[in-house]
């Protein structure tokens, strides 16, 4: 007669094993060469928000040259300071734009070493106008800005595409130039600068590089 205390030993349940996925080695290399496509060819400065800040610029140029006419100097600096704190803005919102349009991220990768590149030159810039104002040097304003710029350029285009440190040495060559030449000409530099430099480049980064 059988015992009514004996349980039946079980066995322990073994759950089924999950064979893993798989690699699918094509999709893997599809996603790198698009990736690695997207990144090369993105830069993040916008092309069309050149153009436009290029436009005010030449707009500055044109109201500085009239308080430049009437010796009103202090004007002068004040339209520039504003195109200054204008094409800020638009500098940002184009890059916004154009990040979000290609969907890549602003502040990380190319947009985020070109902001590291450009930013300490600019900070150096708003610094030594405040200094040559103050000493009453402000004939080199226009060389200290071009130079300070296109060295921004330079380093912050050093990630990104190559059209970009071309932008800085002609943005450096026109502050050379507006060393050696007679201060009367600071207003035409830095429209050829800051209003026909974005204006060229802008259009050339606009039809190679997406917008």
């Amino acid at each position: 007669m059988p015992d009514p205390h004996h349980r039946r030993l079980r066995r322990p349940h073994r759950p089924a094993l999950v064979t893993p996925l798989a690699p699918d080695p094509a999709a893997d290399l599809r996603f790198i060469r698009d990736t690695m496509e997207r990144s090369a060819s993105f830069t993040a400065i916008p092309g069309w928000g050149q153009v436009i800040l290029g436009a005010t610029a030449l707009a500055a140029a044109g109201f500085a040259q009239q308080k430049l006419a009437a010796h009103q100097t202090a004007s002068w600096l004040k339209i520039w300071l504003a195109e200054a704190i204008l094409a800020a803005v638009i500098a940002f919102l184009s890059m916004r734009w154009k990040a979000n349009r290609r969907g890549l991220p602003l502040f990380t990768g190319p947009g985020r070493k070109v902001a590291l590149g450009l930013f300490p030159p600019l900070v150096a810039g708003a610094l030594l106008t405040y200094l040559l104002d103050r000493a009453g040097l402000d004939s080199a304003l226009t060389p200290a800005w071009l130079l300070l710029y296109g060295a921004g350029i330079i380093t912050g285009g050093a990630y990104s595409v190559s059209i970009v440190p071309v932008m800085g040495l002609c943005f450096m060559a026109t502050g050379a130039l507006a060393v050696v030449a007679p201060a009367a000409w600071a207003n035409y530099f830095l429209a050829a600068g800051f209003g026909g430099l974005h204006i060229v480049f802008g259009l050339i980064i606009a039809r190679r590089h997406g917008g």
